[in-house]
């Protein structure tokens, strides 16, 4: 008997939710921020997950004032967590390749919408050996705007010719899944620094605890 899937296209985040590397940036974002004389909540990383242009900049205006230099701290991050990554590698998400290996199997169409660049995020994949699962590659720096606007999403649907509501978004951030969800995709959430609250939960499809439970969603 031939069984109609759930979703035609799984879509999803790289960082925090196929690679480790959310933990990086809860490091490196407060350690930048003393650097140049600012002090910081130690947590202030959450609210920055998967935070795009022109969001990210505003909120650090609102938070530090006009006169905040959003490029240069974000330069100085990058190279902290650069150097993290040279020193500990990426780690993947438990049951990362695997759920990536299912889906090719299986002939399901995959992509990446994510907020780092286009390089960067080449680099990221040819480091974790997952440069070949991907129909296609989405990156902040294709679109407009940045999640949690829907921009990201909304292209990379328009690239797989599917309608949103045939494709999963997989994310684990509130930003990812605003985004995700503005789009018109069905929202998996696999939690990583924090688990959805109320309000995101009205946003989901599902949450799972790994992300080789996707299986039983499709």
């Amino acid at each position: 008997m031939d069984v109609k899937r759930n979703a035609d296209a799984v879509i999803f985040d790289l960082d925090g939710t196929l690679t480790d590397t959310e933990k990086y940036y809860k490091i490196a974002w407060p350690e930048a921020l003393r650097y140049f004389g600012y002090d910081p909540d130690p947590d202030i990383s959450l609210e920055l997950r998967s935070l795009g242009r022109p969001f990210a900049p505003l909120k650090f205006k609102e938070w530090f004032g006009d006169g905040f230099d959003y490029d240069a701290v974000r330069e100085y991050r990058k190279k902290l967590v650069a150097a993290m990554i040279e020193k500990n590698g990426i780690p993947l998400k438990p049951g990362a390749k695997e759920i990536l290996e299912w889906l090719k199997q299986e002939g399901i169409i995959t992509a990446l919408a994510t907020a780092n660049d286009l390089k960067r995020t080449a680099g990221y994949l040819e480091k974790i050996g997952l440069s070949g699962y991907f129909d296609r590659i989405i990156c902040a720096d294709m679109v407009k705007l940045g999640k949690p606007a829907p921009d990201i999403y909304a292209h990379a649907v328009q690239k797989l010719g599917l309608s949103p509501d045939r494709c999963f978004a997989v994310e684990d951030s509130p930003n990812g899944v605003k985004s995700a969800y503005a789009a018109g995709c069905k929202v998996i959430m696999v939690p990583d620094l924090t688990e959805p609250d109320e309000e995101l939960k009205k946003l989901l499809c599902a949450r799972v605890s790994s992300l080789i439970e996707i299986k039983k969603l499709l």
